[in-house]
């Protein structure tokens, strides 16, 4: 037996990372699929009528060994990785989806699952009962279960295809990223940009062996050139390349590719009965039907152009006084947004960083979580890590039971991927009458203290900060039956309320005053910074508005018809992005052949989800706000209501029960100061 089968015998059951060797894994995997597919064995060959019990309920605890071994190997993978592990994911990457393909084309487990299922009416079940066994059923059936034997293979097939050309997309965008290069000699065209921006440029072409400076379509070198470049034909000149991503008369052309794309997927639904893909992708969300997204799109449309074109229009005139330009172009946007923002607010991230040592900030965090759910928050040092950086927190409650095992990691090394995310290595469930209590993580990755300077953040990663510890309060204060509804496992329209939510403590003077002083004198941040911060914060947001929306109406026109009379890709584009476009259109230039969110991601018939969970997160806190931030009734309606429920019932009804309606896009567009 490996160390990674055997039942912890640790302080609180947490991973013995410093005893766990690279050669632990690929064994442990191998024995924990063999564990759990005798667990599934089982529960088909068990010889009494199937129950919710015997299959139901014992489907979702089957595999627990698995699944442990699983989440330690990929968090592991992500955050203290090697090339041996990445060697090992590689390996055990099929191993895995071959389990999960036994599973759900098992015609023997789905018939007793199909037997539950029928008599569901009759059964008595509790909401979270019903939801597991409507999930159970719907994994099955949305991947064909019910379908004849030759209907179930052309899915097999239409999911080869679309599996091998979402790859090809990928790559395709990939090369064309690689393929472009600016190379500059002059110095005087590097004007506007700053220091770390030219420094960056100027090792990539020493990398390449030239002189001068190299620039790419990479966003750390795209996004600052485009926002500081003085040199407006250079900016065009990268904004096109960047534009015509797959859109190019090469062996690149992504065009093929999208709409193939989408009338696979249109067949694919077709085939399991849904009208269309998107159709078929919101029966699992919040929204529930394109009908309803393309209603909440639109109503937000109508509230946000007004705005977006006003701004639009002060934007130009600005661009006109400081540089006469007569029309703005797509590769002016970002260029003079900057400039005037500069103008102003004149607030800038060195200004505000020393208010924000990471430590403080995140006792901030800590003490918040207290004032608003009771928790406590204390280091600990008897609990094994993966990394010296990391630090562990017993959290405890009220009563002083045990909540949650909290790790927090934040700081950037060699084998940690980019940006910020919340995991778990132990989900929360009760079994045997036994509350089994989550270990939940926060990794980001933030600027290193120096010998003279401790570790401090700008505000946007303050915000990062607050967004991730609230995926991990929706973790830790999980409190449901079944492993796999409970935590985030929730709906994907749903799971960035809790995240959102926590981030607008960071605008409150209140919650500000808790840990945002300066790291040399200990003076509380001034008010008139607190007012830019926030004033700052809805600049030009009627034309952030516009964008994200022109890119969920794209999407839905993509996934909500039928697609099957589409032929120029770019004609079609231009079309849906006539109620949202304000720049002139760039004839070289397509979304949809680089939009990989959508033909390469998991987004498509989603992209809405980004608006849709600020509407609710405007929506809750601003629940909070008329009754006092810190309200402990309100608190305690969230956590009820929300945060400890998991994916127990519908989201919607788990919203209703906590603010007393559903959600209204008017919060939003206030605090966006939209209305």
């Amino acid at each position: 037996m490996s160390i990674l089968t055997q039942y912890f015998d640790t302080k609180h059951n947490t991973a013995p990372f410093s005893q766990i060797k690279n050669e632990d894994y690929l064994p442990a995997f191998q024995e924990g699929i063999a564990l759990a597919k005798a667990e599934i064995d089982a529960i088909v060959n068990n010889p009494e009528a199937p129950t919710f019990e015997n299959t139901i309920e014992a489907m979702d605890y089957a595999g627990a060994t698995l699944d442990r071994i699983s989440s330690i190997f990929f968090n592991l993978n992500s955050a203290e990785t090697n090339d041996e592990m990445q060697k090992i994911a590689q390996e055990v990457s099929p191993l895995l989806s071959e389990f999960s393909n036994d599973i759900t084309l098992n015609p023997d487990l789905f018939a007793r699952i199909k037997t539950v299922y029928e008599q569901k009416d009759s059964l008595s079940l509790t909401p979270e009962q019903s939801t597991l066994l409507d999930k159970k059923y719907k994994s099955f059936s949305r991947n064909g279960a019910n379908l004849a034997d030759e209907e179930k293979n052309q899915l097999r097939e239409i999911d080869k295809e679309l599996s091998k050309l979402s790859l090809q997309f990928g790559e395709n965008v990939l090369a064309e990223t690689n393929a472009f290069q600016m190379h500059i000699t002059d110095e005087k065209e590097l004007a506007g940009l700053p220091e770390g921006t030219i420094e960056a440029a100027r090792s990539l072409a020493k990398a390449q062996e030239k002189e001068g400076w190299i620039f790419t379509l990479d966003h750390p070198s795209y996004l600052p050139f485009m926002t500081y470049a003085d040199n407006r034909e250079l900016r065009k000149k990268m904004a096109i390349a960047f534009g015509s991503k797959g859109f190019q008369n090469n062996e690149y052309n992504n065009e093929a590719i999208v709409l193939r794309i989408v009338k696979l997927r249109h067949q694919r639904a077709n085939l399991l009965g849904y009208a269309t893909h998107a159709h078929f992708v919101l029966e699992e969300r919040m929204a529930q039907s394109p009908e309803k997204v393309m209603a909440f799109e639109n109503d937000l449309l109508t509230k946000a152009k007004p705005a977006a074109v006003k701004e639009f229009e002060q934007l130009t005139a600005f661009a006109k006084e400081m540089h006469g330009i007569e029309q703005l172009e797509k590769w002016d946007g970002a260029y003079y947004s900057e400039k005037l923002k500069q103008q102003l607010f004149n607030l800038d991230d060195e200004k505000l960083k020393p208010y924000f040592q990471l430590e403080k900030v995140l006792n901030g965090a800590f003490t918040i979580a207290n004032k608003l759910f009771g928790l406590t928050f204390t280091e600990v040092f008897d609990i094994d890590k993966y990394h010296d950086e990391v630090m562990t927190y017993e959290v405890t409650d009220e009563k002083n039971n045990l909540v949650a095992i909290f790790y927090a990691d934040f700081f950037p090394r060699k084998g940690k991927r980019n940006g910020a995310w919340m995991t778990s290595f132990k989900s929360q469930y009760v079994k045997d009458g036994v509350n089994e209590r989550p270990h939940i993580s926060n990794v980001c990755n933030f600027t290193k203290p120096t010998e003279t300077k401790p570790s401090l953040l700008t505000f946007n990663e303050v915000t990062t900060l607050f967004h991730e510890f609230g995926h991990g309060l929706h973790g830790m204060l999980a409190n449901t039956i079944y492993p796999s509804l409970s935590g985030t496992s929730v709906f994907w329209d749903f799971v960035e309320l809790p995240s959102q939510v926590m981030e607008n403590w960071c605008y409150e003077p209140e919650a500000l005053a808790l840990f945002a002083t300066h790291y040399q004198t200990g003076e509380v941040i001034p008010q008139e910074y607190v007012e830019k911060i926030k004033e700052s914060a809805s600049f030009q947001e009627g034309l952030a508005t516009l964008r994200q929306l022109s890119f969920g109406l794209l999407d839905m026109a993509w996934h909500g018809q039928d697609p099957t009379n589409i032929t120029n890709l770019k004609a079609f584009e231009t079309e849906q992005f006539k109620n949202t476009q304000l720049y002139p259109d760039v004839k070289e230039n397509s979304m949809s052949t680089a939009f990989s969110h959508i033909f390469q991601g998991g987004y498509s018939s989603g992209y809405y989800s980004y608006k849709w969970a600020e509407v609710l997160d405007a929506d809750a806190f601003e629940y909070f706000k008329e009754n006092g931030i810190f309200n402990k009734e309100i608190a305690d309606k969230f956590k009820d209501n929300v945060l400890s429920k998991g994916g127990t019932e519908n989201p919607m009804s788990l919203y209703k029960r906590f603010r007393g309606q559903e959600p209204k896009p008017d919060a939003l567009l206030r605090r966006a100061g939209l209305i």
